[in-house]
């Protein structure tokens, strides 16, 4: 994981070397704002992108602190594919530190927060090799990425 540039708002564009592969592993520390606004999100992705470009997107992980909800989603092709928001609890809370760990596998991402599993994401995208970049942004503080 290369550190490319990081902002001071919580944001962070990286790059995965050689994109994603299962087995591996992806760690985003970061504290939550006092007062969370609005959401945070990690995306994988197949080029560090804005909103409106049509690069794949492998995983889209959306957290909304007012709904207290995890959404996740894939984008192929340039279409968005069916939300999936399915919790068994929601650990983000104002003003905390977590501890999120995005782990490739063979048929899904496992996300785990703080060590307890969260949620999983089967794989839309067959090609995980392409998913090089790392995006992070949101109402937090991020402390490290790895």
């Amino acid at each position: 994981m290369e550190e490319k540039d990081k902002k001071e708002n919580g944001e962070y564009t990286g790059e995965i070397k050689g994109g994603l592969r299962p087995s591996m592993k992806l760690l985003v520390m970061g504290i939550i704002n006092q007062k969370p606004k609005n959401s945070m999100e990690v995306v994988l992705s197949s080029e560090p992108q804005d909103e409106d470009t049509d690069g794949d997107v492998g995983l889209q992980l959306k957290v909304s602190f007012v709904d207290k909800a995890v959404h996740r989603n894939a984008r192929l092709a340039g279409k968005w594919g069916r939300p999936e928001t399915t919790l068994s609890y929601f650990p983000f809370a104002a003003g905390e530190s977590f501890k999120m760990e995005i782990v490739c596998e063979h048929q899904q991402f496992r996300i785990l927060v703080d060590g307890q599993p969260l949620c999983g994401f089967t794989h839309r995208l067959s090609r995980l090799a392409s998913l090089t970049a790392l995006r992070v942004s949101g109402d937090f503080q991020l402390t490290k990425v790895a």
